[in-house]
């Protein structure tokens, strides 16, 4: 029986480390914490997330809020 490989990842949105699996590069997954979606890429060629703006929780949190006022909501 074979072992998977795997790589550790930062989650782009909650910023928690995710095991995945080197099968997986290349392909969109998702955070099993916050359900974030990303893009699996080899770590040793991805930039530093903190060169790649909107990468931190804090500005994917204005992110949303920002989308959230842009739609108009009415409260009954």
């Amino acid at each position: 029986m074979s072992r998977a490989t795997y790589f550790v990842r930062e989650c782009p949105t909650c910023g928690r480390s995710l095991q995945v699996r080197v099968e997986y590069l290349g392909r969109l997954l998702v955070c099993e914490h916050c359900r974030g979606s990303f893009q699996a890429l080899d770590p040793e060629q991805q930039a530093a997330p903190a060169n790649r703006p909107g990468t931190n929780v804090l500005d994917r949190a204005e992110q949303l809020l920002a989308a959230f006022d842009s739609q108009s909501y009415r409260l009954p």
